[in-house]
């Protein structure tokens, strides 16, 4: 998924930021939005999220076979265990979850703030060669790049410093986001705590795929 994706990775690159992506991440941190696409974190993947500032962010994901969800709210993450089972099972980790498990959530804390599944890197440089026009806006792009081929490029609204569209290419795989709906309302709940466990936790209770 995009913003899982580039969470989990860090990309490297260099520069002090530009001043549009500045404008673009306080945005994102401040104003409510949806994004919706397919993903490169899982095979044949598509994700859907909603940020709320206050609220926290909601990620909804599926792939081949299953799906699953993931929330975020003051700097910790509650993965649904079906969801972190499939990523566990991409990274060639598979485990075997007991039903008694479904609709649990691993509870971690997240460096950095929940902010970081959707910013841009402030290392993002300028790509004027791939500017666009999408949806009748001028989009500037920026992107970041990483050994083995990885690659994000984020395009921004010039004129109202909204990202609009995020393309990432990973592990052979590519993915498109868009993103939408500033500003609006998108009412969810967060994982009570009778659902959670800790990672260790989880662990113990999994057995090896």
């Amino acid at each position: 998924m995009a913003g899982m994706t580039a969470a989990v990775l860090t990309l490297a690159g260099c520069g002090a930021g530009d001043p549009l992506v500045e404008d673009a991440n306080e945005q994102l941190r401040s104003t409510s939005f949806h994004s919706s696409g397919t993903t490169t974190a899982f095979s044949g993947g598509t994700q859907e999220a909603w940020w709320d500032p206050k609220q926290g962010y909601h990620v909804k994901a599926s792939w081949i076979g299953g799906s699953g969800e993931m929330f975020c709210k003051d700097g910790r993450t509650y993965t649904g265990v079906t969801l972190l089972a499939n990523a566990l099972k991409e990274k060639g980790q598979p485990v075997t979850v007991p039903e008694r498990l479904a609709g649990e959530f691993v509870v971690t804390e997240t460096e950095g703030g929940c902010e970081t599944f959707f910013e841009i890197p402030e290392e993002a440089e300028r790509a004027a060669g791939n500017d666009r026009t999408l949806h009748g806006r001028k989009a500037q792009a920026f992107t970041i790049s990483a050994a083995g081929g990885a690659r994000d490029t984020y395009y921004v609204d010039g004129e109202s410093s909204r990202l609009l569209l995020l393309e990432s290419a990973r592990g052979g795989r590519s993915s498109t986001t868009e993103y939408d709906d500033y500003g609006e309302l998108f009412p969810f709940s967060m994982p009570q705590d009778g659902n959670t466990m800790s990672m260790e936790e989880f662990r113990r209770q999994v057995t090896p795929g």
